[in-house]
């Protein structure tokens, strides 16, 4: 037992004698942050420049906490980091750092024309022996750059430090896809992207086109076919992909949005009126077709009158891709991102290409089933079509739902369900000898009057939404929680439409040592309403945010200050989310598109 205690306090002499030498040996302990790291900038090639740090002995430097900020007329165009080291770190536990020397490969470009310009970098480091200097940033000269168009990296070195890894830990999911298309083989790229589309394929962005399409088909009624159906089928996917493939390539060459553009009152009212046009056939006041003129011509081109259909089942494609859909997300913006960077309409075109038609797989399913399951003649087939027609109407509801109010939505949406239940003879009493059928008809029209009244009581209560209807009548329940503190923890954004908004409330954020975050939103974005009702409804996401700054980028109107707000930050559509730190440092590598799952949301954040 003596001896025990004997080697516990030898040791302990030991310790305090180790710490008392290392003390000794730094005569005036931590080291000036100037001379503790020491960056320099070092030109490697035309908009390639290398920012190394010279790191003291006993002193690191975290890699997650260096960011570059380009000055005006420049763009960071990629940034590539060396390999770190991963450490047990007392203050933000397992970190990634460096120590000796740091190493930052950088692809700088010019947005207009200059050979020269600055740079703003900032970074935060510790010493051993126990002291943690706050962020500092240093403001770097850069010299014979080149326009930013086309830049992109040789496998030529990769500064001192020998090559780099492909990329930094922390590169955001876009910028993945962008790096991919630069780097892998042909036919990788293009599986990947196929298989990304398939993803995409089970999101709301592709959801509103089935409705369309097998309303298509359902017109044709007794005519139609599976080889028939999955032809028509063929043609939207590829009317749909081709066109979405062409505005890519307009958006990601010259920054206009063509979707976005057509998001305008006139253009959507027309679509619209399409819709109802479509549906008023489905229950038979007249018959769509061609002018008998015109199909007088296609029947002497070919005694299959194909042509005519065949084209206009291609202008639907060419229109959906357009207005309907599809949404921005990760794969989408990578693609745009190599375009605009790299300058190579080619390969980006045919990733966009193969994700268009991995989305458009369940149409195919779709629209080749549809012509083998249909009745092919009788009461049901026109019992289908009444059906499809609902469909459609609720389709232009759901168009005219991005521009007028909710409340003409919730009307609309209302008159039509109560409707379609009085001619599905929910007031009608069933006989004694009523099959299962005409029951479960029954049971579809009791649901239908009972949302359809729904949204007509909501909208005379002032309610304002077409998923919770009733929200008008619950005001007086959700104020009296309010005043006992039982209040629901909801996000509280500000939003602004131009830059001249924006920058104050980021320059306030940052003089309070708040981070912020920035929701680039749409109301004719679909994934940005699934973005609220999926993410931002979390508790653990509301919980996360509400010590951040919250400010949701409205580019509804898509004018000129809509398009300076996309500029700025590199935006091809929303939705997207932008980080800046406490510092107010730009965190590129942190920014998120479309429609991102609760736990992957508060993983990405977790170190601000």
């Amino acid at each position: 037992m003596v001896f025990c205690v004997f080697l516990c306090l030898v040791s302990v002499t030991s310790a305090h004698a180790n710490l008392l030498d290392s003390l000794s040996n730094k005569k005036d302990g931590p080291l000036p942050v100037s001379e503790a790291y020491q960056v320099r900038v070092e030109q490697v090639g035309s908009g390639r420049v290398d920012l190394v740090w010279q790191i003291q002995p006993d002193y690191y430097l975290y890699l997650d906490k260096i960011s570059v900020v380009p000055g005006e007329g420049l763009s960071l165009v990629d940034r590539r980091a060396a390999p770190s080291v991963t450490k047990d770190d007392p203050l933000f536990g397992q970190v990634e750092v460096y120590y000796d020397e740091a190493r930052l490969n950088l692809l700088i470009g010019s947005t207009d024309g200059r050979d020269s310009g600055e740079i703003e970098v900032t970074y935060q480091g510790c010493w051993e022996g126990g002291i943690c200097y706050p962020p500092v940033t240093e403001t770097l000269a850069l010299a014979g750059l080149s326009s930013s168009a086309g830049l992109q990296w040789d496998d030529a070195g990769a500064g001192e430090s020998g090559a780099m890894p492909p990329k930094s830990a922390g590169t955001s999911e876009q910028d993945q896809f962008a790096e991919l298309l630069r780097g892998a083989s042909l036919w990788v790229v293009l599986g990947a992207f196929f298989l990304a589309g398939l993803a995409l394929s089970l999101t709301p962005c592709v959801f509103p086109m089935i409705p369309i399409l097998s309303g298509i088909i359902v017109g044709h009624g007794h005519r139609m076919t599976t080889p028939r159906a999955f032809m028509l089928s063929l043609v939207y996917v590829l009317a749909m992909a081709l066109t979405y493939t062409l505005a890519g390539i307009v958006v990601g060459l010259f920054g206009a949005n063509v979707q976005a553009a057509l998001q305008n009152v006139w253009v959507i009212a027309v679509f619209a009126g399409l819709f109802v046009a479509l549906a008023l056939s489905m229950f038979g006041f007249y018959e769509l077709q061609m002018p008998r003129w015109l199909q007088t011509r296609v029947t002497e081109a070919s005694a299959h009158q194909k042509g005519g259909s065949l084209s206009g089942v291609a202008v639907m494609g060419v229109l959906s891709a357009l207005i309907v859909g599809p949404c921005m997300a990760a794969p989408l913006a990578g693609a745009l991102i190599y375009i605009g960077q790299a300058g190579d309409p080619v390969l980006g075109g045919l990733a966009l290409f193969v994700l268009s038609l991995g989305m458009g797989v369940p149409l195919l399913v779709v629209g080749a089933s549809a012509g083998r399951l249909l009745p092919r003649a009788g009461a049901w087939m026109e019992g289908v079509k009444a059906a499809f027609g609902v469909v459609l109407l609720l389709m232009a509801v759901w168009m005219l739902d991005r521009v007028v109010p909710t409340q003409v939505s919730m009307a609309l949406a209302g008159i039509i369900l109560v409707v379609s239940a009085v001619y599905l003879n929910v007031f009608e009493r069933l006989g004694d000898h009523a099959g299962g059928w005409h029951r479960l008809w029954k049971g579809v029209g009791l649901v239908l009057l009972v949302y359809g009244a729904a949204l007509l009581i909501g909208v005379l209560a002032g309610g304002r939404s077409l998923v919770y209807p009733l929200q008008g009548l619950a005001a007086n329940g959700a104020a009296v929680d309010v005043k006992q503190g039982n209040a629901r923890t909801s996000l509280d954004f500000v939003t602004v439409t131009r830059l001249s908004q924006l920058e104050p409330l980021l320059a306030q954020a940052r003089r309070d040592g708040q981070p912020v975050m920035l929701d680039f939103y749409a109301d004719w974005c679909v994934s940005c309403i699934e973005l609220e009702y999926v993410t931002f409804a979390d508790p653990g996401v509301q919980e996360r945010l509400a010590s951040f700054k919250l400010i949701k980028v409205d580019v509804t109107a898509n004018d000129e200050d809509s398009k300076a707000l996309n500029r700025r930050y590199q935006v091809f559509g929303p939705p997207v989310l932008l980080f800046h730190d406490i510092n107010g440092q730009e965190r590129p590598e942190m920014t998120m598109v479309g429609v991102i799952e609760p736990e992957r949301f508060l993983s990405t954040i977790a170190s601000l």
